[in-house]
């Protein structure tokens, strides 16, 4: 196993990946999480609490609490950007440069694992750097301490990001987790995860979450503080948080050793595939990496949707351009999805528990509502649809299918809202079902992937789920945005798409 050869491979994925709008999006993610999780002096919010008392905001607390949101994020979110390290490498064909060579299958799976460490590594550094900056801005400490401050980041955050560089390469050498399915799979582990993680009795330390935990409540009694269990999460406090000076953890020989522990495991996860998965697949016609597993391989190795000149300009009806780009959306869905969002227009219809079916319905097609923005290439029928007689009016096309597809699963609470007099939440289900669509289009073409959309809408469905309603895009929950305000986040998304779009013809 040549050390060489593996670095080579961990660096040309680095290099490939930092490049792709995926990339940009979660880093740009990570900062906001990061200005999130310091909010400023005097603010009612905070991410950590132990009975309305922080830590001062010095290099020392903002690593520690910085370090832990990105743990949180880059494990859910950077995953998607790393997770296709060995597809990209047999769409572009080095897969079968390195057949020939002598690197084996464990050497190649462990360079993809460090070049998806660097990924995620990169962002964290870039989140580090947040940390200082609202560190020096927030004002209560102007004195930066360089090691207090990457301490947190190399103890709590690099080893997590270890596992989850590692579960990339597991994810895509299983054929049934190397699609769409494997997304959504991925999303509600990683949020189950995250919580078990963060017990005082998890595994090796977990986030790191129980020693900065116990390290705080020893540092709020040495100086006489009432000491509390300490809670995690972005939460409004009636009152200000008060605050109390605290120096960082104590680095012991035990926690070194778990955290070390740890990254070994993640390098066993990425070797472990080296069992059953060759390398030189791609060169043999039969291997499994030469033929996609499922649609869904497709959507994940798409690139963004080309909109070529010289199309048909006349002859073209609006509705039966619809229709097709309808029928290209439900191309491959299976009949078992037919047959439980058959189930879920039922229980809508007969169970009172409207919001909960709603949420349940329009969670349910995320895999296919991934597809807009890229559906003609996936399918093959781009070449087809370029004779459209404007790039506008086919990406509208393809909106008002998502639309309709849209309205077709989520009919059960509306005529369950529509017996019951509701035209609160008729309108609201209303905006909500011209709002999703819009979204899907827009990140499926911004980003030529179907995983970013996947992930923010999986997100942003959690949120609904968890009960806070300045994100409820569907009015399942009291107090949430009115329609009027998701129908205009709608059509903001849809004219950015035709901006986008009428932008890529002119540019050809």
């Amino acid at each position: 196993m040549s050390a060489r050869a593996i670095l080579a491979v961990a660096l040309a994925g680095f290099r490939e990946r930092r490049r792709r709008p995926a990339y940009a999006v979660v880093l740009l993610a990570a900062v906001g999480l990061g200005y999130l999780a310091l909010p400023a002096a005097g603010s009612h919010w905070t991410i950590v609490s132990l009975g309305g008392y922080r830590g001062v905001y010095n290099s020392a607390y903002t690593g520690a609490v910085a370090a832990l949101a990105g743990s949180l994020w880059l494990t859910v979110g950077g995953f998607y950007v790393v997770r296709t390290a060995l597809a990209q490498d047999r769409m572009s064909g080095v897969r079968e440069l390195l057949a020939v060579t002598r690197l084996r299958s464990a050497g190649y799976l462990l360079g993809t694992f460090l070049g998806n460490l660097l990924v995620l590594g990169s962002m964290a550094g870039v989140l580090a750097v947040t940390a200082l900056v609202l560190q020096l801005a927030r004002g209560e400490s102007s004195a930066v301490d360089p090691s207090a401050l990457l301490l947190p980041f190399v103890l709590f955050t690099l080893p997590v990001l270890a596992v989850t560089a590692a579960l990339a390469v597991f994810w895509e050498t299983v054929p049934l987790l190397r699609g769409g399915f494997g997304n959504v799979v991925w999303f509600a582990l990683a949020v189950v995860g995250m919580i078990a993680a963060q017990s005082p009795t998890a595994p090796l330390g977990g986030l790191g979450t129980p020693a900065l935990a116990a390290s705080l409540r020893e540092v709020m009694a040495a100086q006489g503080l009432p000491v509390t269990e300490a809670a995690i999460g972005l939460m409004y406090l009636d009152d200000p948080p008060v605050t109390f000076v605290w120096g960082g953890f104590p680095v012991t020989a035990g926690m070194v050793g778990e955290r070390a522990l740890l990254v070994a495991c993640a390098v066993v996860i990425a070797l472990v595939p080296a069992l059953w998965f060759g390398r030189s697949n791609a060169v043999r016609s039969t291997g499994d990496f030469r033929r996609p597993a499922s649609a869904a391989d497709e959507i994940t190795d798409a690139q963004p949707v080309a909109y070529p000149r010289g199309g048909v300009r006349a002859g073209v009806r609006f509705p039966r351009l619809v229709g097709g780009s309808l029928r290209v959306l439900l191309a491959g869905v299976s009949r078992w999805w037919w047959a439980v969002a058959a189930v879920l227009f039922v229980a809508a219809l007969v169970l009172p528990v409207g919001a909960a079916l709603l949420l349940a319905a329009w969670g349910w097609p995320v895999l296919v509502w991934s597809r807009l923005g890229m559906e003609g290439r996936d399918h093959g029928v781009d070449a087809l649809l370029s004779a459209c007689p404007a790039p506008v009016t086919r990406v509208l096309a393809e909106w008002v299918a998502g639309v309709v597809f849209t309205a077709i699963v989520g009919a059960g609470p509306l005529l369950r809202m529509v017996a019951g007099a509701d035209l609160a939440g008729v309108a609201a289900w209303l905006a909500g079902a011209v709002f999703i669509p819009a979204l899907a289009l827009a990140l499926g073409l911004v980003s030529g992937a179907p995983r970013l959309f996947q992930a923010v809408y999986l997100a942003l469905w959690w949120c609904v789920v968890n009960g806070l309603a300045g994100l409820d895009y569907l009015g399942a929950l009291a107090g949430g945005p009115s329609p009027l305000v998701v129908s205009t986040g709608a059509g903001l998304l849809l004219a950015a798409v035709f901006t986008t779009a009428a932008a890529r013809r002119m540019l050809r």
